[in-house]
């Protein structure tokens, strides 16, 4: 499973999660504190699904 955060121009930010989990349910923190406020997008993929969705960070 992969989880990468994105900024609005589609560098990539920051890796939360790269590595193979089991079947379950899993939470990841990203915190913002080095990041300006905005618009960001995360990048969820795990074997055949892939989703991307935006998110906005506020301070």
């Amino acid at each position: 499973m992969k989880l990468i955060v994105y900024d609005i121009s589609g560098k990539e930010v920051m890796t939360l999660v790269n590595q193979k989990l089991a079947a379950g349910s899993y939470t990841a923190d990203f915190t913002g504190t080095n990041y300006p406020s905005g618009v960001y997008y995360y990048k969820l993929e795990a074997e055949d699904f892939s989703e991307v969705r935006k998110m906005i960070l506020l301070k």
